[in-house]
């Protein structure tokens, strides 16, 4: 592989699902051939103290940029020119197509060789807007190869680019480490602390938003109820929908079946996948498609933990449900289709067995870390 920048935003210890992408995929490169040009996560000591010390533990050399968030502006593109330069660099990998791959002409006149862009949900929603679609389309020309997630982003981001760029579009989805998540991941302990270990678990993790169907699989908790008495629903995670789907569990009378755990700490989520016998997540597609799942990785990684998945049918949120097979895929925001799959598999053991050793295979066969980094070395 070519000695290579990456360019990105997206980088932990900012949290998201991109930003464990593009780090887990960067931990799989040699490290003496990788240079990530990032944003400062937070301004302020706090956050200074806390980017930091993420950097000196890594294996490669990061420089971070004084702003919280990169544009293709003349100073961050001379900066990146100087980076490509200092370091020897002849590729370049933008984290997110949009909008960094715009400094695409900069870098290959300054000697890149290769450019790659990886595309996410986002770049799908500019796809749909006139003047935003132009930019994509100026990126796709910049760059060698545009990566997409799966055949719902591709197929809207390809409509943005020329012919030629299209043609070029390769496949590079997020991965799942099968290591970390599976069968054995602690379920139990977690079960045993929050008081469920006799009960049915139906488990969602993800950031606390409207897309996500968190309100959902609440309005769908009383027809599970009356079905399944001693089921709960197991909220994982943080974010600014929390204070609303709380009043909606106390005002469907569903409280007391509902626990929320709040953010937890990512080396606890394999224990918290585990902790469910069903994992559910009924994403929608909002806002005229401009807020859509890109994929999906969660249910990758309750699939590589054994579960079967109810995912919605928001964007690509299907690439990662093998329908019938590893889960089901429901009409997001539809509460009668959600809780019809929850009781059918809450009540068969062997058809949740069934369906979550073909996940844990699927994910073994197609989705491990190691296949997919493989693929973008190939690429740089």
């Amino acid at each position: 592989m070519d000695k290579t920048l990456i360019v990105t935003n997206d980088f932990p210890p900012r949290p998201g699902g991109i930003q464990a992408f593009l780090h887990n995929m960067a931990l799989r490169l040699d490290p003496e051939q990788v240079v990530v040009y990032a944003s400062t996560w937070k301004r302020g000591a706090e956050g200074a103290a806390a980017t930091a010390a993420f950097d000196a533990e890594q294996p490669f050399t990061v420089v971070r940029d004084r702003t919280t968030m990169l544009l293709p502006t003349p100073r961050v593109t001379r900066r990146a020119v100087e980076l490509l330069r200092t370091h020897g660099c002849s590729s370049v990998w933008f984290g997110a197509a949009a909008p960094l791959g715009l400094m695409a002409p900069a870098l290959r006149r300054a000697g890149a060789r290769r450019l790659v862009a990886t595309t996410h949900g986002h770049e799908a929603g500019w796809a749909q807007l006139p003047a935003s679609r132009q930019l994509l389309r100026r990126i796709g020309e910049g760059t060698d190869t545009l990566t997409y997630l799966g055949e719902y982003t591709r197929s809207r981001i390809a409509a943005a680019l020329t012919p030629a760029a299209a043609a070029r579009m390769v496949q590079l989805p997020p991965g799942v480490d099968e290591k970390t998540f599976h069968p054995d991941s602690g379920g139990d302990r977690v079960r045993a602390r929050l008081g469920l270990t006799d009960r049915p678990v139906v488990v969602c993790v993800s950031r606390l938003v409207p897309r996500k169907g968190q309100d959902t699989l609440i309005l769908a908790m009383p027809a599970i109820l009356a079905e399944v008495p001693d089921a709960v629903l197991l909220i994982v995670g943080g974010g600014p929908y929390a204070g609303e789907l709380k009043k909606l569990a106390a005002d469907t009378g569903v409280l007391d079946s509902v626990r929320f755990t709040g953010p937890v700490p990512w080396e606890e989520l394999p224990a918290h996948y585990g902790a469910g016998d069903v994992f559910a997540m009924p994403c929608r597609t909002r806002r005229g498609g401009l807020d859509v799942e890109g994929l999906g990785i969660v249910y990758l990684e309750a699939s590589a933990t054994g579960l079967p998945v109810v995912a919605g049918d928001s964007g690509g949120a299907p690439d990662s449900v093998l329908d019938g097979e590893t889960g089901w895929v429901v009409r997001g925001g539809s509460a009668e289709e959600s809780a019809e799959r929850i009781v059918a598999l809450l009540g068969d053991a062997e058809l949740r067995r069934r369906m979550g050793e073909r996940g844990r295979a699927w994910v073994e066969e197609k989705w491990r870390w190691d296949l997919l980094a493989e693929r973008l070395r190939e690429l740089l």
